[in-house]
C-alpha cells in the first residue's frame, strides 16, 4: 500500500532526523516547521490565546501544549507558510500535550499563493490520511511522490470522540531550487541546437491558467517536426511532415487533463529506439514513430509559440500562456540559457522569470446539499440587475442559480438539462418563460455565464458568443438573496425551491451587478451563506483521464463516477475488462454449441482482440483458420525457361491470434497438395532441391518436406512408407510420370505451421501441375482442461504473486463434495484477495485494497458441493467487484467513489489453501485463469505432494449434452457422445439423418440375435432367429411427402405379425397392430388432419403391454388400448420404403406398400434399433437397400434450400442483439455448418427391452401350435420395463463400435 505510517515516541523522531541531518544534501527529510516564526502559521479559529497555531510543533510544550480550534467541527483548518517552494517529503502529526485531543484522520492541502488550494491524493485517491490514536505518539506520513509547495494546509477529518481538535505537526523535507519562465500569450524562446545522438528527452514544468496554447515546437532534420499543444486542457503531440506544410500535423497521442488548473504538472517526452515516451505527472503514454525519426536531430526549439525560421506561425494557433520550470533538453538546462543571454537562444516578446499568476477564488460544489447564498446587487442608475458566473462541471443537469423577483410572486431559475443552459420564470399560473441556449457545457472546461435583466428583456450570453434573449414586459429587479448550487434544507427563510438537481462542479468569478464574490470573507462566516462547499479550490476531478476502460471502451463521467462503453469492442463489464466469448471452439463445444462461426477471444481478457473463426464441432471441436487461396490452383504449363510459382497466403487471423491458438491447442494441421503430371515437385534428377515453403512463425522458416513426411528431409510421404511410384526418389512427383499423380498429405509439426508461402519450380515443357494449401485446422485446448485435484486440506499449489493492480479476473471450475474451503488467496501487507467455498450453498470473492475489507457473495439455490462442475468467474476492478457463479445472477460490490483502487500483493499465490494451511480445498479446480493466462495446475500438481495432475469424471456434469439416446463417455481430457444408438450423428446426436426416397426405393433391415453384440467376432452367427418377445415399442420417426396413401414403417414377424404405420388415403395417420393370427387387424387412426401437405411432420408412437400412445407434432397425446394381444414375436425385419408382397400379410397393406413412398424420412427409431441411419452411414449384409436412395437436410425444419454456398463475412463486431456464445447463423452459412434450424422434436427414451429365452430351437409348426395354446398358460415372460432397457444399454458401454440390430 503506499499508506505508510510509523510510530515512534516524540524523542526519537527528533534525534532520528539530527542524525540524518548528517549525512549530506542527498537525503531530503530535514524538519521544516520547529525553527519557522510565529507570522507562518494560520487556523480558521482557535479555543483560546494558548491554543493558537504557532504552539502547533512537534513535541513542544508551550501555551496550551498544541492548537485546538474554538469549534471542533470539518471547517476547521491548520495552515503553515514555509516561506519559499520547498520539497516535502513526510508530515507527522501528534496529538495536544496532556490532553485527549487528536487527530485521527485528516487531509492535506498545497498552494504556492496561499490560493487556489490542491487537496493532496495518494494513490488516485483523495481519502484521508491516518491520523493518531493519543497525543503522544508521532505518526508519521511518507508521501507516495514528493510535493513542491510554499503552502501546507492540515484539515481534520475525524477525531477523538471523548476530545476536541487537537495537533502539533512538523514536516519534512528540502530545498527546493528551480528556474522558472513566464509567457504572457504572445512570447515565446527560440533555441538553435547542436545535433545530439539518441536518445533524446525533453523535461519541464508547467503551470497555466489556460486550456489551449502552444506549448514547445521541435524542428530538426528531413523537415520533421514534432509540436506539444495544450487543447481543452489536454496534451497533445503532433508530428509533421513538411515545413510548408499549413495543417498542424497528425496527432501522434493525447495525454492528461484539466492541465488549466493552475498548478504545476510535470511533462517529460523521451525518445527511446523506435518509440516516443510522453508523460504527464503519472500518466505515460508510448506511441511507435516513423522510422526517419528515429535517429532525428533537434535543430530549432521554440517554447510558448510556433515560429521559426523555417516554418511560419499560424495565427489559429493561441501561444502558451503561464509558466514553465526547468526546462531540460538532455543534459541542457535552456532556461538558465536564456537568463543568461546564451547565443544560442532569442527571447521574442515579455518573457519574465518568474512565474506571476491571477488569483482566482474557486469554490466547489461537492455533493446534493451544497449551497451558496448570496445578497443580491442592482445598479440603481440604469435599473439593470447583472450576474455572471463561470462554471466547470461534469454533471448533464444541475441549478446553476435562482432567485425570487421583488414584490411579485416570481422565481427564476437558471440551469443546465442534458447539458445545455435553461433558463425559466414561473409565476403563480405556470411558467411564464423558458429558453435555452449552448450546447455540451459539461465538458469539464470552464464556461462563463451572464444573466442581465432589464425593464422588459432578460439577455442570457454564454461563453460571450451564444446569446438568448428574451422580452417581456415588467421584468423586476432580483429580490434580496440569489441562491448558487442548489437551495438551503426546507428552502431556508428566502423560499427557495430546486426544480433540478443540485449543480456538482466548481465556480469562480462571481459577479453581481459588477460586485464580485469575496469568497475569502464568507469562508470567515462575514458574508451570505453557505453548505458543503470547498472554498478557495476547484476540486473537479477528470475520472477519464487515465482512462480506466479498457479495449477501447469509451468513457463518459459525472462527478462522481464514470462509465465506460463497450457495445462495439467484444467485452463486458464496468471497465470492458471481460471478454463476451469463449477462449475457443473447445469451450464452446462444451457449453453445447453445434458447428458454425464464432468470436473467439483466445487470450481473453488480455490484448489480443477477438477474431470470427469456423468451429467444426464434430468428434473434436476444430476451430479452422482460412486463408486467401484454400482451393486448387492450377499452375500454367511451362515453357521451358527457368521459373518459380510463387503463392503467398494471408490468414484471417492476426499473428498474434496465431500463435496463441498453435500455443494452446493440443493438435494442429494443414493439408499440403501437388498434383502433377510430368511435373517434378521437390528435387531434380541431380538432387538440387526444385520447390520448397515457409512456414512458422511470421514470416516463416524455409521448409524442405512435403506434407506427411519429417521436416529437413527434402522428402514426401511416400519416401517415409516406402510406396513412392520409384524407389529412387523421395515423391511420386518426382518420378516423371507422364500420368496424373500427386503428393499429398498433412503438415502436423506445430513448428512449422501455418504455411506462409510457397515456391514452386518444377515445370518443364509439357508439365501439368495444381496446388492446394488447405486451412489451418487445430483442435483441443490445453488451458481448458488442465485440471489439478486436492486431495488433503492441507495440499496447495502456489504460483507467482498475482498482478492485478486496477483490473483482476479470475476464472475457474471446481467440483468438490466438500462442504467449505478455500479456491485461491493471495495476500500483500494489508491488501489481499481471496475466493472461497462458503458452504454448500454459497462462493465469497473477499479482497481489501486498503479501503476496509469487502465481499462479494453468490448464494445457490441447490448444493454446489455435488461433485459436478460448476463455473465461478471473479472481477475486481476500479469501479466494482463483481462474482458469477454458473448461470445464477451476478452479485455486485460498488467500489468507493475517492477510494483507494491500486491492488498490491507480494505473497506467492496460493491455490486450493492458503498460507496458514487452514481451510483447504478438497476436490478437483480446472481452467484457472488469471487476467486471461492461464496456470498450469497440472505441471505445477505433478511435484507437489498432496496434489493429483488431472481430474477424471465429467459424464456427471456434461452429459446433458448427448441428446436423443446418445451415451456419454469418459476420456482423460474431457468426454464424448457416443451415438451408436441413437437416430442422429454429431457431436451431441444432434444432427438428424434424413434420405429422399423415391417411389422404387426401399431399405429392408434384417435383424441378428441380439446377444451378439457381446459375443467376440469369432462368434458362430445364430443359424436361426431369435426367439424375441417384446410386450411395448418406442417408435419415432420424422416424414414430409404429399402422397396418399404411403407406407412410412413397417416391422414383421415370422409369425405374421406386424406394426405398420400408414397415411391414409385421406392424409391422416394410421397405427396398425396385428399381434395375433386369429384376430383381425387393430387400426389406431389419430385425429391430426392433412398431413400429406409436404411439411416435416414428427410422430412418436410408445406401446407398454396394451396400452398405446401417439404424438404428431406438438399436438397432444391420443391414448389407445390394444384388445388382441399385447406380445410382438420373433421380429424378422423392418422395412421402409417400397415393400414386396411377400412381406405383407394383409392384402390391403400390400397394396399401399406396393405404391412405395415418395418424400422424406428422417429419424426413424424403433427401440435401439435405426434402420435409416444404418442404411446411409454403416451399411453391411444385413440392409438391403433397392432404388435410388439420397442422403439430405430434407429432415430438417429448413431445407428450402439444402445447397448453401460457403458464404465467410469476417465482421468487426457482432450484432448487438446477438447471444455472443451463438453460432452468427444468420450471418454467415457453410455447408458443413448448416444445421437448418431446430430439430423438429426429441425422441421419447426407450420404454420396451428384449427379453431372451433360452432353448433349443423349434420346429416351425411346433411354435404355431405353441401359440394356440398359450392363452391357457400362465405368462412365462416378463414385462421389461425401462429402467431395465437403461440398464442393459449402460452393460453395453464397454463396447463402443457402433452395432445396428
Amino acid at each position: 500500500m503506499p499508506l505508510k505510517t510509523t510510530r515512534l515516541p516524540g524523542i526519537a523522531v527528533l534525534i532520528f532526523s539530527l542524525l540524518l541531518s548528517c549525512h549530506g544534501t542527498d537525503v531530503c527529510d530535514s524538519p521544516l516547521v520547529s525553527n519557522l516564526p510565529h507570522s507562518s502559521f494560520r487556523s480558521s479559529s482557535l479555543l483560546s490565546g494558548s491554543h493558537g497555531p504557532v504552539y502547533a510543533k512537534v513535541n513542544r510544550r508551550e501555551g496550551a501544549g498544541g492548537w485546538s480550534p474554538l469549534i471542533s467541527d470539518r471547517n476547521q483548518w491548520l495552515e503553515v507558510d514555509l516561506g519559499r517552494r520547498t520539497q516535502i517529503t513526510t508530515v507527522a502529526t501528534q496529538g495536544r500535550y496532556g490532553s485527549s485531543d487528536w487527530l485521527t484522520a485528516y487531509h492535506l492541502m498545497f498552494s504556492d499563493t496561499g490560493r487556489n488550494w490542491r487537496q493532496h491524493r495518494q494513490e488516485d485517491s483523495f481519502g484521508a490520511l491516518p491520523g493518531n490514536s493519543n497525543a503522544d505518539t508521532v505518526v508519521q506520513y511518507k508521501l507516495e511522490q514528493t510535493v513542491v509547495t510554499r503552502y501546507l494546509r492540515l484539515i481534520p477529518v475525524a477525531w477523538n470522540p471523548n476530545g476536541r481538535i487537537g495537533l502539533r505537526l512538523e514536516i519534512y523535507g528540502c530545498h527546493y531550487a528551480s528556474d522558472v519562465a513566464n509567457f504572457d500569450g504572445s512570447s515565446s524562446v527560440l533555441y538553435r541546437l547542436s545535433a545530439q545522438s539518441s536518445p533524446m528527452a525533453i523535461s519541464l514544468n508547467l503551470k497555466t491558467p489556460k486550456n489551449s496554447g502552444i506549448l514547445l515546437h521541435a524542428e530538426g532534420t528531413g523537415d520533421h517536426s514534432i509540436t506539444l499543444a495544450l487543447e481543452k486542457g489536454k496534451l497533445l503531440l503532433f508530428h509533421q511532415r513538411g515545413l510548408s506544410s499549413s495543417s498542424g500535423g497528425h496527432i501522434l497521442t493525447t495525454i492528461g487533463s484539466l492541465l488549466d488548473d493552475q498548478h504545476w504538472h510535470h511533462v517529460k517526452l523521451e525518445r527511446i529506439g523506435p518509440h516516443l515516451n510522453l508523460s504527464v505527472d503519472k500518466n505515460k503514454q508510448q506511441v511507435v514513430i516513423p522510422a526517419e525519426l528515429s535517429r532525428w536531430d533537434i535543430h530549432w526549439l521554440i517554447v510558448g509559440a510556433v515560429q521559426s525560421p523555417g516554418l511560419k506561425s499560424n495565427p489559429n494557433q493561441k501561444n502558451f500562456h503561464g509558466c514553465v520550470e526547468n526546462l531540460h533538453y538532455n543534459d541542457l538546462n535552456l532556461i538558465g540559457m536564456a537568463k543568461q543571454n546564451n547565443s544560442q537562444v532569442t527571447v521574442l516578446g515579455n518573457v519574465t522569470f518568474s512565474c506571476t499568476e491571477p488569483v482566482a477564488v474557486a469554490v466547489t460544489f461537492t455533493d446534493s446539499q451544497s449551497f451558496l447564498q448570496l445578497p443580491g446587487h442592482t445598479t440603481e442608475s440604469s435599473g439593470l440587475a447583472v450576474i455572471a458566473l463561470q462554471f466547470r462541471t461534469w454533471n448533464v443537469d444541475g441549478l446553476l442559480l435562482t432567485f425570487n423577483f421583488v414584490q411579485q410572486h416570481r422565481i427564476l431559475w437558471l440551469y443546465l438539462s442534458d447539458a445545455r443552459l435553461q433558463l425559466q420564470i414561473n409565476d403563480t399560473v405556470g411558467v411564464q418563460l423558458h429558453f435555452n441556449t449552448g450546447l455540451g457545457l459539461n465538458d469539464g472546461q470552464w464556461h462563463s455565464v451572464e444573466l442581465s435583466c432589464g425593464q422588459d428583456h432578460l439577455n442570457v450570453t454564454v461563453d460571450k458568443d451564444e446569446e438568448a434573449t428574451a422580452h417581456t414586459a415588467g421584468i423586476p429587479h432580483p429580490g434580496g438573496q440569489v441562491f448558487f448550487g442548489g437551495c438551503p434544507p426546507s428552502g431556508g427563510h428566502h423560499k427557495c425551491s430546486n426544480p433540478v438537481t443540485t449543480f456538482q462542479g466548481c465556480m469562480r468569478h462571481v459577479t453581481l451587478s459588477k460586485h464580485p464574490a469575496d469568497f475569502i470573507k464568507m469562508q470567515e462566516r462575514l458574508l451570505g451563506n453557505y453548505s458543503h462547499l470547498q472554498i478557495d479550490m476547484c476540486g473537479i476531478t477528470d475520472r477519464c483521464s487515465p482512462n480506466h476502460c479498457e479495449h477501447g471502451g469509451t468513457c463518459t463521467q459525472s462527478w462522481r463516477t464514470f462509465h465506460c462503453n463497450c457495445s462495439n469492442n467484444g467485452y463486458r463489464g464496468a471497465t470492458c475488462h471481460s471478454s463476451r466469448y469463449e477462449q475457443s471452439c473447445e469451450a464452446y463445444k462444451h457449453k453445447g454449441r453445434t458447428s458454425g462461426h464464432y468470436y473467439v477471444d483466445v487470450d481473453g481478457s488480455g490484448p489480443i482482440k477477438p477474431q470470427l473463426v469456423y468451429c467444426n464441432m464434430s468428434d473434436r471441436a476444430w476451430i479452422v483458420i482460412k486463408h486467401n487461396n484454400t482451393e486448387v490452383t492450377t499452375l500454367q504449363s511451362s515453357t521451358g525457361r527457368k521459373q518459380h510459382h510463387r503463392a503467398h497466403f494471408q490468414y484471417t487471423s492476426e499473428e498474434e491470434q496465431l500463435a496463441v491458438i498453435l500455443n494452446q491447442s493440443e493438435h494442429c494441421e494443414q493439408e499440403l497438395s501437388y498434383f502433377c503430371r510430368n511435373s517434378r515437385l521437390l528435387n531434380k534428377s541431380d538432387s538440387t532441391p526444385l520447390s520448397w515453403w515457409f512456414g512458422g512463425q511470421a514470416p516463416g522458416q524455409i521448409q524442405t518436406h512435403w506434407a506427411g513426411a519429417l521436416p529437413g528431409t527434402r522428402q514426401c510421404a511416400c519416401a517415409l512408407h516406402n510406396n513412392c511410384l520409384n524407389s529412387n526418389v523421395q515423391c511420386n512427383c518426382d518420378a516423371d510420370s507422364e500420368q496424373w499423380t500427386n503428393d499429398s498429405g498433412l503438415l502436423t509439426h506445430m513448428e512449422t505451421l501455418p504455411v506462409r508461402s510457397l515456391v514452386l519450380g518444377g515445370g518443364q515443357p509439357g508439365s501439368e501441375a495444381a496446388y492446394k494449401v488447405g486451412p489451418l485446422r487445430c483442435h483441443g485446448d490445453k488451458s481448458f482442461w488442465n485440471a489439478a485435484l486436492f486431495d488433503k486440506e492441507t495440499s496447495y499449489l502456489h504460483f507467482p504473486t498475482f498482478h492485478g493492480e486496477l483490473n483482476a479476473d479470475i476464472s475457474f471450475l471446481f467440483k468438490t463434495t466438500s462442504s467449505s474451503g478455500v479456491f485461491l488467496e493471495n495476500l500483500g501487507i494489508k491488501d489481499f484477495i481471496r475466493i472461497e467455498l462458503r458452504s454448500p450453498l454459497e462462493v465469497m470473492f473477499s479482497f481489501d485494497v486498503g479501503n476496509g475489507p469487502l465481499e462479494v457473495k453468490v448464494e445457490a439455490s441447490g448444493p454446489l458441493n455435488d461433485n459436478r462442475w460448476h463455473s465461478v468467474r471473479a472481477e475486481r476492478n476500479v469501479k466494482e467487484a463483481t462474482l458469477h457463479v454458473d448461470d445464477l445472477p451476478a452479485a455486485r460490490q460498488e467500489a468507493p467513489s475517492d477510494g483507494q483502487i491500486h491492488l498490491q500483493l507480494n505473497s506467492q499465490l496460493f491455490i486450493g489453501g492458503t498460507a496458514s494451511r487452514q481451510k483447504g480445498f478438497l476436490g478437483c479446480i480446472r481452467s484457472l485463469q488469471l487476467n486471461g493466462i492461464t496456470l498450469d495446475l497440472e505441471e505445477r500438481a505433478r511435484i507437489t505432494p498432496g496434489v493429483q495432475p488431472g481430474c477424471p469424471g465429467h459424464c456427471k456434469s456434461y452429459d446433458f449434452l448427448c441428446q436423443n439416446q446418445g451415451l456419454c463417455v469418459e476420456k482423460p481430457n474431457g468426454f464424448y457422445c457416443d451415438c451408436s444408438q441413437s437416430a442422429y450423428t454429431g457431436a451431441f446426436c444432434h444432427k438428424v439423418i434424413s434420405a429422399n426416397f423415391e417411389s422404387t426405393t426401399s431399405i429392408r433391415y434384417t435383424l441378428k440375435e441380439p446377444f451378439e453384440l457381446s459375443q467376440s467376432h469369432s462368434a458362430l452367427l445364430s443359424s436361426s432367429f431369435s426367439k424375441m418377445t417384446l410386450r411395448g415399442e418406442n417408435i419415432s420417426l420424422n416424414f414430409r411427402t404429399r402422397q396418399t396413401p404411403a407406407l412410412l414403417f413397417f416391422a414383421n414377424s415370422f409369425y405374421g405379425e406386424y406394426i405398420a404405420l400408414v397415411i391414409n388415403r385421406h392424409g391422416e395417420l394410421e397405427l396398425r397392430y396385428k399381434l395375433h393370427n386369429s384376430r383381425d387387424v387393430e387400426v389406431f387412426g389419430s385425429n391430426v388432419m392433412n398431413l400429406a401437405d409436404g411439411d416435416l411432420h414428427v410422430v412418436a408412437i410408445k406401446r407398454h403391454k396394451d396400452s398405446i400412445s401417439i404424438q404428431v407434432d406438438k399436438n397432444d397425446t391420443e391414448h389407445f388400448i390394444l384388445t388382441s394381444d399385447v406380445e410382438f414375436n420373433s421380429i424378422n425385419s423392418i422395412l421402409l420404403g417400397r415393400a414386396r408382397g411377400a412381406d405383407m400379410f394383409d392384402m390391403e397393406l400390400a397394396r399401399v406398400g406396393a405404391l412405395g413412398f415418395t418424400g422424406c424420412l428422417s429419424a426413424v427409431y424403433f427401440n435401439s434399433i435405426s434402420p435409416l441411419k444404418a442404411a446411409l452411414l454403416h451399411p453391411d449384409r444385413n440392409i438391403a437397400i433397392t432404388g435410388p436412395l439420397t442422403q439430405s437436410n430434407c429432415g430438417s425444419l429448413s431445407s428450402a434450400n439444402p445447397q448453401l454456398s460457403v458464404t465467410t463475412h469476417f465482421l468487426p463486431d457482432p450484432p448487438a442483439s446477438l447471444d455472443p456464445s451463438q453460432p452468427l447463423v444468420k450471418t454467415i452459412r457453410s455447408d458443413s455448418a448448416l444445421i437448418g434450424g431446430v430439430i423438429a422434436v426429441v425422441i421419447f427414451i426407450t420404454v420396451s427391452a428384449l427379453a431372451i429365452i433360452i432353448g433349443i430351437t423349434c420346429s416351425r409348426l411346433e411354435r404355431h401350435r405353441n401359440r394356440d395354446v398359450k392363452a391357457s398358460q400362465p405368462d412365462v415372460i416378463n414385462d421389461v420395463h425401462l429402467s431395465d432397457e437403461l440398464n442393459y444399454q449402460s452393460a453395453r458401454g464397454d463396447n463402443q463400435k457402433e452395432f445396428f440390430i
